[in-house]
């Protein structure tokens, strides 16, 4: 490799780094400490990072695109854990285990990631004490996620489900005026994070459209009154 073209993948790198919530602020050297444990690597979409059970290797900033991490229950029904976009990093929490990647990561879309390298980073993580707490920060982040859909998948059916979670990204869910809410990748993604199939997921959000509660205009849900979607979420809750 030239040194033009090192020098390029370096600051790149670098850059990438800078832009996750777990090493933004990090001070020069330790953000070049941890570049250089990083490699990156280009997924198509629908290729696979790792699967479950994989030894890991480290774990992952994503630099541009979205990563599909899930597992897959006994009956082969698929359950998305989250979809990391640019910036977020995931599998962190398999640096200390010996039982390799505790879910499956799959390429939603086109992607690039960096893999930061395990046994580097553990090293380091021994000598910088502030990235340790961003680590631990960023694994509790994951947690409140992950709770946060055990919580979504307890109410009773899909459409509670749906109308649970516009209404949790509704900025102003107390208002009787219309808003707009953005999916974040495709519907079907969605529908599968809500523990439910495209088709299902079509058919609830045409429910709620003849209802007049909401419209959907490509990646975007209007909410057309807030308070109305709040009082059938209520109701479906028997409150």
């Amino acid at each position: 490799m030239s040194s033009d073209l090192a020098d390029f993948r370096r600051v790149v790198v670098v850059s990438a780094l800078r832009s996750s919530q777990l090493f933004a602020g990090l001070r020069g050297p330790e953000i070049e400490a941890v570049a250089d444990l990083a490699s990156f690597r280009s997924v198509a979409r629908g290729e696979y990072l790792f699967h479950e059970g994989d030894r890991s290797e480290g774990f992952y900033v994503v630099q541009k695109g979205a990563v599909n991490v899930h597992r897959v229950n006994a009956a082969g029904k698929e359950q998305v854990i989250h979809v990391f976009r640019t910036g977020e990093t995931f599998a962190e929490a398999a640096l200390t285990s010996e039982r390799g990647y505790p879910a499956n990561a799959r390429a939603q879309e086109s992607s690039q990631v960096l893999l930061i390298q395990k046994e580097g980073f553990i090293e380091l993580v021994k000598h910088q004490p502030e990235i340790a707490i961003r680590l631990l920060a960023s694994m509790s982040s994951h947690l409140r996620v992950i709770l946060g859909q055990l919580e979504d998948l307890t109410l009773k059916d899909v459409e509670t489900r749906l109308v649970n979670w516009i209404l949790k990204r509704c900025p102003y869910p107390r208002s009787t005026e219309p808003a707009e809410v953005r999916l974040p990748g495709t519907k079907r993604s969605l529908a599968a994070e809500l523990g439910t199939v495209s088709e299902t997921f079509s058919r609830t959000l045409a429910k709620l459209k003849l209802q007049g509660l909401i419209e959907v205009q490509g990646q975007a849900i209007h909410v057309l009154n807030p308070v109305r979607l709040g009082e059938l979420l209520r109701q479906n809750l028997g409150e």
